[in-house]
Formats: C-alpha cells, sequence, structure tokens
C-alpha cells in the first residue's frame, strides 16, 4: 500500500472502528486501498480497529496483515484470571503483537498512528500517539469491560476498551492533520443475524458495541467518507469468519471508491498554489 501523498493530493488520514472479530472487515477495506492506489498518511484505530491501524502504521505487509486475521484466535488475545475485575487478562494480545509488528513504538512508526483508550475513572478518552509502546496501547484500547481486567498504564489510570468513547476515531485521525478522512464502520448495520447469543462474551460483546454504536454517532460527522462493510448478519464473537469479514470490508471499499477518487481530485483541484510550495517546503521525512 502506497503510504505517500504527492505535493498537490490531500493528506489523507483512516479512521478504523471497534467492533471486536468484525473488525477483521478493516483488512478487507486495506487491500481494496491498496490495489486503488490509495495513499494513507496518518491511521487511528479503536479497539479491534487499533489492531489493524497499529499493524499497518508499523510497516507490516497486507499479505502478513491478512495471513494474521485469517489465523487470530480469542485464546491469542486473553488467558482465564482469578481477578475480580475481570474473567481474562488480555496480556497475550501485547506479547502476541510484539512478536509481530515490523516496528512497536510510537515514535518509530513510518505511518502516524493514534491509539483510543478510556480512563475507566474519568470517563474521558486516552490517546496514545507520538511515543511510547505500541502493543501496550493496543492491549489497553482492547480491554473488553467485564470480561478483560482494566491494564493500568504509567501514570497509573485504569484504561478500558476505547470504544466506551469513540468507537470511529475521526477526530483522533484530524488531530494527526488529515485532511481527507476515511472511516470505516463495522458496527453499523447491527445486528441483523437470528437468534439468541450463545456464550457470555457474545453477550458482553454485544452489550458494547451497542455503546459504540452511540458513542460514534457525534465522530461521524468529521469523516469526509465512511465505509460500511456488510457484516450486521455476523455475530460480534465469530472471529474464525475472517475470510467472509475481509470479503464484505473489501466489496464495501471497492463501492465507495468512487466517492473516495472524487473528494481527492476536489480537494487537490481546490489547493492554492502557495498552499503546495509551503507544503512541500515544511514536508519532512517522517511524514507520508
Amino acid at each position: 500500500m502506497s503510504h505517500r501523498s504527492t505535493d498537490k493530493s490531500p493528506r489523507i488520514g483512516l479512521a478504523l472502528s471497534g467492533g471486536a472479530a468484525r473488525g477483521i472487515a478493516h483488512v478487507g477495506v486495506l487491500k481494496a486501498l491498496a490495489e486503488y492506489e490509495i495513499p494513507i498518511s496518518c491511521v487511528a484505530g479503536t479497539s479491534a480497529g487499533s489492531i489493524v491501524a497499529g499493524a499497518l502504521a508499523s510497516g507490516m505487509p497486507l499479505a502478513d496483515i491478512e495471513a494474521m486475521s485469517k489465523t487470530m484466535r480469542w485464546r491469542d488475545l486473553g488467558r482465564m484470571t482469578m481477578s475480580r475485575l475481570g474473567v481474562q487478562v488480555n496480556d497475550r494480545l501485547e506479547n502476541y503483537l510484539r512478536e509481530r509488528l515490523p516496528v512497536t513504538r510510537f515514535e518509530d512508526l513510518p505511518i502516524p498512528l493514534a491509539v483510543v483508550a478510556t480512563d475507566l475513572k474519568s470517563g474521558t478518552a486516552v490517546v496514545m500517539r507520538d511515543e511510547g509502546d505500541v502493543p501496550f496501547a493496543i492491549r489497553a484500547s482492547c480491554a473488553i469491560p467485564g470480561w478483560y481486567v482494566p491494564v493500568t498504564d504509567s501514570e497509573g489510570r485504569q484504561l478500558v476498551d476505547g470504544g466506551l468513547v469513540a468507537g470511529l476515531p475521526t477526530a483522533m485521525v484530524r488531530a494527526l492533520d488529515a485532511e481527507l478522512v476515511i472511516a470505516v464502520d463495522v458496527n453499523a448495520e447491527g445486528a441483523t443475524f437470528i437468534g439468541p447469543t450463545h456464550s457470555v462474551i457474545s453477550v458482553l460483546l454485544q452489550s458494547m458495541l451497542v455503546v459504540q454504536r452511540t458513542a460514534g454517532m457525534a465522530h461521524l460527522e468529521l469523516a469526509d467518507c465512511v465505509i460500511i462493510p456488510r457484516v450486521g448478519h455476523i455475530r460480534w464473537d465469530e472471529i474464525s469468519r475472517g475470510e467472509e469479514f475481509m470479503a464484505a470490508g473489501y466489496e464495501a471499499a471497492v463501492e465507495s471508491m468512487p466517492k473516495i477518487q472524487s473528494l481527492i481530485e476536489s480537494m487537490t483541484r481546490a489547493r492554492p498554489k502557495w498552499y503546495q510550495v509551503r507544503r512541500k517546503r515544511d514536508r519532512t521525512p517522517r511524514i507520508a
């Protein structure tokens, strides 16, 4: 995937929503963006979206991201614990990513990244970016409250799933100086599958994602284009259906491509020449 925009084209940011197993659909979106040569200059992710965002930002090849998404299972993310704060602890996710991401420090990433978690005490967003440990940040962003034990950071804050405050992190990618924001919302279709949930984790995920959909509504307005994979018929805990999720993400992204290309063209055409000169002068090697 191309990560560098031209002097004339807008700086494109990608905002990836939470969504548990449905977050695998983000990988299909990446595949479509790569095929259509849409350059991504910065990325933000919440919960499951932070896993894909972190992989992209670290420079992991798309083929490796696909392979990881097809084989990842719940046992790779957490393990049972005796804690009163949760059923499992998700340190396995941190270790899993540390073994696979080419770059694990925010300050060394080839693409600027923002990862969102929630401060359990204050209920405010904690945005991790610029410096620090990427696998730890993603682990915190994915700590589903009630199931996973909250993750404690260096400041003593108990961090849980970022979807509680920013299910769709468009504001966070805007803060990375994105001029054109493409958002991917894997929760927009809700739950169209028939029948009751079948497990404790399924109940928790469905409850969490109702909250995420509500929290994400305000963030939708900050997106220039919203890609909505049709995954409402698949439960949020069906992590083994990675191929279907990716296919749905790819299809939705391809359908959105005319709008994305039109936005790029119109923003490029509207950019004044003096801005192009200044942007070329100010560009640093790290900024794509």
